[in-house]
């Protein structure tokens, strides 16, 4: 005949191992799924920052591209003005030359 010994303290003793370790597993599930969602917005953000830096060169190279384009007119425009102002003055030297020889051809005299 085989006699059970109950053991009252042993078994407290197991019972609250089982709830430290179950409320263990419970922490480690809860942290998982944090941990699996966090990947998971780390996955989408880094996917929405390349999408965002492709976009940023994109613009980035159309405005040196507006900018090189300006300049270039900026600089025509300037030649443009440069040459206008000098064929104004060009045209206002000729006109007081002119000026200057018709008044000592003195004047036309009148036919009657």
């Amino acid at each position: 005949m085989s006699h059970q010994v109950a053991f009252p303290a042993a078994s407290l003793g197991i019972e609250d191992l089982c709830l430290k370790r179950d409320e263990l597993n419970k922490q480690i599930r809860l942290e998982e799924e944090e941990k699996t969602k966090l990947q998971n917005d780390i996955r989408i953000l880094t996917e929405r920052l390349a999408r965002i830096n492709e976009s940023l060169a994109r613009k980035m190279a159309s405005r040196n591209e507006f900018d090189k384009t300006i300049a270039e007119t900026e600089a025509a425009y300037m030649k443009i003005l440069e040459s206008s102002q000098t064929l104004l003055n060009v045209l206002r030297k000729e006109a007081g030359n002119l000026s200057k020889a018709a008044e000592s051809k003195g004047p036309v005299p009148k036919e009657s």
